[in-house]
């Protein structure tokens, strides 16, 4: 038996003296089983699940079904239960522990050699044990390090056989059959870089550790190093979004654990000014109430309590020894079994966590930080502040969606201008197979899905991937103060046939007498050629009150249009809204909102819902509403989303039910923008836009006899008395 929690395992993660000191604290509680609280409910998960594992008997099936399919899920539960298992090993001395992942092993070793091209592979690389290489790479991942807990007491025969047959066979899969994505910047390859590196430590293989680090398609082209010099910004931004930030975030901080035991003088965790530890907080930062803006290909019940970051937040405070990431596993209140989650638990349990802040931050995207930018928003604290998020970045690979400059804002807890995320129902077998629908490239990903700009009913960049992994948004101007906080940006490519341009400011406002901030919206775009500006907002809610007349379309329901996702969208009604009579307001669990908009020449507003031309049901109803400008070279959209009121059904009460605004206006005087927002107790808050992104450059207009003088892109005055 080795050391208990061998003490080779609790080094691993040991850049700081802070991991090291914890050293014999975890030796002498693994031997009188003194653990923390979190880490002995932890410990007792793992051992409930991996011994009714092992009452079930080994099983290694092969290799039949795609996402959600009993296959498919017997090999995750292996995968996961050889980890736990050899955890619990080194933790209790437990034969039986040890037994399990060795007869695991040994009947991956029979069956393995006997593996071809999965029978249920689709449009993705195809795997051996599974639908996909990139869960091969998960499995191996997970294999691996059990396998580097019992390799040593294994008898000299067993040990080759498992190196040999599992673990050869399943890197070379990996790395030299399936070149083409492990040589990838993309969070498939991380997944196999990890895999094949971390099994070139076990075996001791040189070339195998060379290949996961550098790549195999020439110096510097890819690898492990290079992933993380080009899939995050120099923010610690991943560029596919944050649903699969969260996801690459295993591989990445796992493998740096690997190669920090085995390779201290990388120094991969200083590597690029820290970027993983960075990553770390970005991937953090960019969740509401704990779930992941679910922008790009993203699945909406992804949250922080996901295995991934029970490894991720583990790992990172062994390295950086951070207590406010001990708040984050307070809130998870889950660890990992490993010495890291063991030292991070004792710290919790002493009383060391500070409080994690969420604050407003600009994220910037592109490896060197130039393709535009992930603006967050944030107001107030705790689980019912506000965040108003606004997407102004690059496209993302594969996995990004055609929404340049849109947003989203959560109140109260709520997501309230939602995002689709991806059509995609994970590892549910009746829903193609756990794969992405069909829908997420008709819908999901398409424009009109999003709360931006779309201009004669045809996504940006024309849903071409191409175009649009050349070109971003411009971040044009950040700014945090109280009482108003805004992003702006702009981008000249997304119709080029059309010569379209767009700008767009998002802020959050605060008006005297008002209990929260207003969300404005200020888009202004310009086409060298008349064309149909559609500007969407998906809410969530239920409509209490219409401010216009609605012409409805009760027994007809036409569908919108015919492509790039007008086709799923159900029309419900339309109005040509005066002045005064531009709003409409929803009540979504207990508050009411307004959305309120500026009429300009020509408009049209569209009730719609999601759910049209979908036979299989794979779309959720969500409503729209769309503000639609016809045969024009330019458009101004003004709206702000004002949060008011309380309704309590059981006391069957209601509390400001309607707006507490009385106008909003827009003035243009010259260049410039002003927006004035007069609420009905008599304040007046004006919103100055210059649109110009120099901060020394100063600004002066006169609105109703006021002179308003500012200095760079925008500024908020109180014109009250």
């Amino acid at each position: 038996m080795r050391t208990v929690f061998a003490l080779a395992m609790a080094a691993a993660i040991a850049l700081p003296t802070h991991a090291t000191a914890q050293d014999a604290t975890i030796a002498e509680a693994a031997e009188q089983r003194a653990y923390p609280p979190l880490f002995a409910a932890e410990m007792a998960q793992a051992e409930t699940f991996v011994e009714e594992m092992i009452a079930a008997g080994v099983i290694v099936p092969v290799p039949r079904d795609p996402g959600g399919g009993y296959t498919h899920e017997q090999h995750k539960r292996n995968y996961r239960a050889m980890l736990l298992a050899a955890q619990l090993y080194e933790l209790t001395g437990e034969p039986r522990y040890f037994g399990f992942v060795r007869e695991m092993l040994l009947e991956y070793a029979a069956l393995y050699p006997t593996l071809g091209e999965h029978p249920a592979r689709a449009n993705q690389n195809v795997g051996r044990l599974f639908w996909q290489v990139l869960n091969d790479a998960m499995w191996q991942v997970h294999a691996i390090q059990a396998y580097e807990i019992i390799r040593d007491e294994l008898p000299a025969a067993e040990r080759e056989r498992i190196d040999n047959d599992v673990f050869r066979r399943a890197s070379h899969f990996l790395s030299v059959e399936s070149a083409a994505t492990f040589n990838l910047i993309h969070n498939h390859a991380t997944w196999a870089t990890a895999a094949v590196g971390m099994t070139g430590y076990v075996l001791d293989d040189e070339e195998m550790v060379r290949s996961a680090l550098y790549g195999t398609a020439g110096p510097g082209e890819a690898g492990f190093i290079r992933q993380a010099e080009l899939l995050f910004s120099p923010d610690g931004y991943y560029t596919e979004g944050p649903y699969y930030q969260r996801f690459a975030m295993l591989p990445f901080m796992v493998f740096a654990g690997a190669i920090e035991r085995n390779q201290p003088e990388l120094r991969i965790f200083e590597h690029r000014d820290g970027i993983l530890l960075k990553a770390l907080d970005t991937t953090i930062q960019l969740t509401y109430n704990g779930y992941f803006f679910p922008f790009n290909d993203a699945m909406r019940d992804k949250s922080l309590n996901t295995a991934e970051l029970y490894e991720g937040v583990a790992i990172g405070y062994a390295v950086s020894g951070d207590p406010a990431l001990l708040d984050i596993a307070r809130f998870q209140n889950r660890t990992v079994i490993s010495p890291a989650g063991l030292g991070m638990a004792e710290a919790l349990s002493a009383g060391e966590a500070e409080p994690f802040r969420f604050r407003s931050m600009l994220f910037s995207d592109g490896p060197d930080g130039d393709q535009g930018a992930i603006a967050v928003l944030r107001e107030g604290t705790g689980p019912n502040h506000m965040a108003l998020v606004a997407k102004n970045a690059s496209q993302g690979m594969g996995h990004g969606h055609f929404d340049k400059l849109s947003w989203q804002l959560y109140a109260m807890g709520e997501e309230v201008v939602t995002d689709y995320g991806a059509a995609r129902f994970l590892n549910i077998e009746a829903k193609e197979g756990g794969r992405y629908l069909p829908e997420n490239e008709s819908w999901a990903k398409q424009t009109i899905a999003h709360n931006t700009l779309v201009v004669n009913e045809q996504s940006h960049f024309y849903g071409d991937l191409a175009l649009a992994e050349a070109a971003w948004p411009t971040q044009d101007w950040f700014h945090v103060a109280d009482g108003f906080q805004a992003s702006a940006a702009s981008i000249d490519s997304a119709y080029p046939n059309e010569g379209v341009a767009m700008e767009r400011l998002l802020a959050l406002v605060t008006v005297e007498g008002l209990a929260q901030p207003l969300a404005l919206d200020v888009l202004r775009a310009s086409s060298e050629t008349p064309v149909q500006f559609d500007l969407p907002l998906h809410y969530a809610g239920h409509i209490m009150r219409l401010g216009f007349d609605l012409e409805r379309y009760v027994d007809t329901r036409p569908v919108l249009g015919s492509g790039h996702g007008y086709q799923h969208i159900w029309e419900d009604g339309r109005a040509a809204p005066d002045e005064g009579e531009s709003f409409m307001t929803w009540l979504l669990d207990g508050r009411f909102y307004t959305y309120r908009f500026v009429p300009q020449d020509g408009l049209e507003v569209i009730l719609g819902e999601s759910g049209a031309n979908d036979p299989d049901f794979n779309l959720r109803r969500e409503p729209v509403v769309i503000q639609r400008v016809m045969d024009s070279s330019d458009a101004t959209f003004v709206s702000v989303l004002e949060p008011h009121g309380l309704y309590d059904g059981a006391a069957e009460q209601t509390v400001e039910g309607d707006s507490r605004i009385a106008a909003l206006r827009h003035v243009e005087a010259d260049e410039y923008d002003v927006i004035l927002i007069e609420t009905l107790a008599g304040e007046t808050v004006a919103v100055a836009i210059s649109w110009q992104n120099d901060p020394a450059a100063s600004h002066r207009v006169t609105i109703e006899s006021r002179e308003l003088a500012w200095q760079g892109y925008a500024a908020r005055f109180s014109l009250g008395d």
